[in-house]
């Protein structure tokens, strides 16, 4: 009996690999598919749970979501997803310019990673919007607004031009002679079902990454298929996710992306002014968010990216640098077996777990 089980969930294993993607296969496009829920169609073609990975957006066709929602890949690091009743159409698939227009309905941009050579542009009518830093955008094309929840953007409008930060939205009202920024409430529009949708959606391709950068640690160096900075299929997510080249990189709904070299140290909270980059305050996860096993006492995150042992971010809830229950007080960087600050080899240290 335990035999055929065993059997069985090979069987069904192997199944999932030879339908999807395999480990290690060559990055996708901008304008690939990655998820969908409910009912989505692309250059007028129903998609279907075999269309993840394999559907590729090309220039001038669109994605349209009826009672149902999307997600699709643009530049390593930066997720499009679209909203139900909603269609988006690829301008350009390109690496240097990705371009995407926003036809109807509402669609939002996490930015995980960004680079200075990437134009990533999203349409909304006359107006075209440029990601500048990783972050969330939000962009309804009724009545016309680009919201940034995190990042910094440009508007760009006939020969009007704009900038909006985080926390700030823009109204695409062509009666004004001035693009107008102004702010807006961001823990009231954390509330909507579309925001709490795609938070989940990051939540799970963060376990996803954790999952798959594990896999390119072998004996210290790296494993077959690793090609760098990139998307990576996990055939146990069923959906490509994010893995950095090296260092980490938080996304704007608070979690983090690892490469394979940093992924040993998921988990492990680093406070203020310790290692690169700069401390912040403990970020708050999504409505979305649920506790992933792995993130026992580690990292919270802000939007932005470290290359070094830094984060942007407290330690754990329980005995870190910063902590709630923690800091120096309980012996120092955390709280596995040891640390830095007293505490000796069980009460406190530089870790995630006790």
């Amino acid at each position: 009996m335990r035999r055929s089980r065993l059997v069985a969930l090979g069987s069904c294993f192997l199944a999932a690999l030879f339908c999807g993607p395999v480990w290690g296969a060559i990055t996708p496009q901008p304008g690939t598919v990655n998820y969908i829920e409910g009912q989505a169609s692309a250059a007028g073609q129903a998609l279907t749970e075999k269309s993840v990975g394999t559907v590729k957006l090309a220039a001038g066709e669109s994605l349209t979501t009826q009672d149902g929602k999307a997600e699709v890949l643009l530049t390593p690091g930066i997720f499009l997803r679209v909203d139900s009743h909603s269609s988006v159409q690829m301008v350009s698939p390109g690496l240097a310019d990705t371009v995407v227009a926003l036809e109807r309905g509402r669609a939002l941009v996490e930015v995980a990673e960004i680079q200075k050579e990437n134009n990533v542009r999203v349409n909304v009518g006359n107006a075209s919007t440029q990601l500048l830093k990783p972050g969330l955008y939000d962009f309804d094309a009724n009545p016309g607004l680009v919201r940034v929840f995190d990042g910094k953007a440009l508007v760009q409008e006939n020969d009007r031009e704009a900038y909006v930060h985080g926390g700030h939205q823009l109204s695409l009202d062509t009666a004004n002679k001035k693009l107008k920024v102004a702010g807006f409430d961001k823990k009231k529009n954390e509330q909507d079902d579309f925001y709490r949708w795609a938070s989940l959606r990051s939540s799970y391709l963060a376990e996803a990454n954790m999952d798959q950068a594990r896999r390119y640690i072998v004996n210290g160096g790296w494993g077959p298929g690793w090609y760098g900075t990139g998307w990576y299929w996990d055939p146990w997510f069923d959906a490509y996710t994010f893995i950095p080249g090296d260092g980490m990189f938080w996304g704007p709904f608070g979690w983090g992306f690892y490469s394979p070299w940093m992924v040993p140290y998921a988990g492990f909270g680093f406070g203020y002014g310790f290692g690169y980059g700069h401390a912040s305050y403990y970020h708050r996860f999504g409505p979305g968010y649920h506790a992933p096993l792995y993130a026992n006492r580690g990292f919270a995150g802000h939007a932005g990216s470290v290359n070094g042992f830094s984060g942007r971010a407290f330690a754990g809830p329980g005995g870190g640098f910063g902590g709630r229950t923690g800091g120096f007080a309980r012996g120092g960087f955390g709280g596995f077996h040891g640390g830095f600050g007293g505490g000796g080899f069980h009460g406190g240290g530089f870790g995630g777990r006790r």
